[in-house]
């Protein structure tokens, strides 16, 4: 019951920072864009029990762009329909991005842990059903691993610099109507 009372009070908190602006809703739909494109484009390196889907990426974004959220969600599930895993990686991937985009966002105090919600997430969630559903060759355990890894590298390595580049061009900070 206080789970539920908790991720109401959360929802009501995010939903009033939210605005469904033109605004919001283009920067929402840019994000989904880049990221399925991103992910289709590089094909296979996104997908299987060793990943580097370089669109994750972006999944620091919410931090500072709230519109990211659903951006996210969008831009994976159209991903997914293109990954081979079916329904369950268009439900369950997708779902593990909508819980990484609105941990992310709230830790929009802590720069370094932007990336760990993606992190988590994707290893347990993503790592479970890629180990049941298509590859058992190794271990749950190290196929959570293996995915743990390579979301470790992208949301760090290219997750984190996104954010500084994007804080040091100002045309950027601007049209992304990004928070400092």
């Amino acid at each position: 019951m206080l789970g539920i009372i908790t991720g109401v009070c959360i929802y009501k908190q995010i939903r009033s920072k939210m605005k469904l602006s033109p605004k919001f809703l283009v920067q929402a739909a840019l994000i989904a864009a880049i990221y399925s494109a991103l992910t289709i484009v590089l094909g296979s390196f996104g997908y299987g029990p060793v990943q580097f889907r370089i669109a994750e990426a972006l999944t620091v974004l919410p931090a500072v762009i709230p519109a990211a959220i659903p951006g996210l969600f969008i831009g994976c599930i159209l991903a997914n329909l293109f990954g081979g895993f079916g329904i369950i990686d268009i439900v369950f991937g997708s779902l593990a991005t909508l819980l990484s985009a609105f941990s992310t966002y709230l830790l929009k105090k802590h720069r370094f842990l932007f990336p760990l919600p993606p992190v988590v997430f994707n290893a347990v969630i993503v790592g479970s059903y890629v180990y049941l559903l298509y590859d058992n060759s190794y271990s749950m355990a190290l196929t959570m691993m293996f995915i743990g890894i390579s979301e470790f590298i992208i949301c760090y390595g290219l997750g984190l610099p996104l954010i500084s580049f994007i804080r040091k061009n100002i045309v950027l900070k601007r049209v992304l109507g990004f928070d400092d």
